[in-house]
């Protein structure tokens, strides 16, 4: 089985990671998992005309690197193989893309539990990965 694992270093992302590896563990199999990291990078327009492309690449790849870690701390941990990639644009689309590059069998997230008038303006990550995913997708708070 392989599973696409989006992480922003929060709590309910190294839940989902938590969970994975014992779904891991609990299906005996050989599952792979990719950890994917996504910054949406619009915002930073207008900084790009003070600071080189250079350091904000290396700035955005040590904030995944660092978003990652956990997660792969308990992966490694209850041994379940998996790899890491690190990439820029819409995050949705970016998770969405992967998925089916990987052809990827599930999509695990962490839900942030956000609800209200705000997802209902902007919607969210989760939102729009489970709306558009071919895969299913399983959101973990």
């Amino acid at each position: 089985m392989k599973i696409l694992l989006p992480v922003d270093g929060s709590k309910s992302s190294l839940n989902a990671a938590k969970y994975v590896a014992k779904l891991a563990k609990d299906l005996q199999s050989k599952c792979t998992v990719t950890l994917i990291s996504v910054h949406d990078d619009i915002g930073l327009g207008h900084v790009k005309e003070f600071v080189s492309s250079s350091v904000i690449d290396d700035y955005l790849r040590e904030v995944s690197e660092k978003e990652l870690r956990g997660a792969q701390k308990v992966l490694a941990a209850a041994g379940v193989k998996h790899s890491m990639v690190i990439k820029r644009g819409n995050v949705a689309t970016e998770i969405i893309t992967l998925a089916n590059k990987e052809k990827s069998d599930m999509i695990v997230m962490g839900s942030k539990g956000r609800s209200g008038i705000l997802d209902t303006v902007m919607g969210s990550i989760a939102q729009k990965v489970s709306s558009n995913a071919k895969q299913p997708v399983l959101l973990v708070k």
